[in-house]
């Protein structure tokens, strides 16, 4: 049974690549030569890199290091290699939705949908950086992660709709991403956007030039933050998006919630080190 160490085998992986920096985990798509489409294996091997990874981030295990020191995880960063970030689906595995069953086409769906839940609600801080196009799924990757970085020449689209079909399995994160209008509007254009355009409405969150190290001014102060008050800050937006309670019980839930994470050992460790000038014990050095 795993004790969940940073040092036990990573999942193997054809179309992708998994690389720890310490508490840093580095996911690229390595499909280039079809532009990093979204295949039955690619979407597999994902799912695999993104379940080892959460069960080996600090939000998941509750504490900073594996039984032998290494530091749990607590960033991931999502790229794709070559030219282009995730062109989507891939056309064969579209056209062969055709050929296949109702029960075989809603088993590709759950995959799908395993996938950008899993990525949505990973405990680490999600970074992406996309250059070239984000198409599809690919759409839908970028609406899934916490802090994206678009190439100023990039596009995105919820191109579905060329094709006669609807952004349905994405639509939830890219409708939590935008709000309401915007997703309605992408989704019945299903023509690309530019950098500045996505900006405004709130798809990304950073243009840039070059992606280069882009990602760096984000990852150092991400490294300032309680790693558990991260991963609680996901789990916070899941139960106010969720609330069907009255008000007043809200507020009863975020006071208890409240004292529950100044009592907490991350909280009393973050009071103590403010109060005593030093840093606390999640910043890196």
């Amino acid at each position: 049974m795993s004790n969940y160490a940073i040092e036990d085998l990573k999942p193997e992986t054809n179309l992708c690549s998994l690389n720890i920096e310490g508490s840093l985990a580095h996911l690229t798509l390595t499909r280039e030569d079809v532009y990093n489409a979204l295949n039955i294996e690619l979407i597999s091997e994902i799912i695999s890199v993104l379940d080892w990874t959460r069960d080996r981030s600090v939000g998941e295990r509750g504490t900073l290091e594996d039984s032998t020191g290494a530091p749990y995880l607590r960033i991931l960063v999502l790229s794709g290699a070559g030219k282009h970030f995730c062109a989507g689906a891939d056309i064969n595995m579209m056209r062969d939705a055709g050929a296949k069953s109702s029960e075989e086409n809603r088993q590709d769906s759950e995959r799908l949908n395993r996938l950008f839940n899993s990525l949505w609600s990973h405990p680490c801080f999600t970074i992406g950086k996309i250059q070239g196009v984000a198409l599809g799924g690919g759409a839908g990757l970028i609406s899934c992660l916490d802090h994206v970085i678009l190439d100023s020449s990039a596009r995105i689209a919820l191109s579905e709709g060329k094709l006669g079909i609807l952004p349905a399995v994405i639509g939830p994160y890219v409708y939590r991403k935008v709000g309401s209008a915007q997703f309605r509007r992408l989704a019945m254009l299903a023509g690309r956007i530019g950098a500045e355009e996505a900006l405004r409405i709130g798809l990304v969150n950073q243009i840039s030039n070059s992606l280069e190290g882009a990602e760096t001014s984000v990852i150092d102060e991400v490294l300032t933050t309680g790693p558990m008050a991260v991963a609680e800050a996901k789990k916070l937006t899941l139960i106010f998006d969720r609330w069907t309670g009255t008000d007043e019980e809200l507020r009863i839930w975020t006071l208890d919630k409240t004292s529950a994470m100044r009592g907490s050992e991350e909280g009393q460790e973050g009071l103590s080190s403010f109060l005593e000038k030093r840093h606390p014990n999640w910043k890196e050095e």
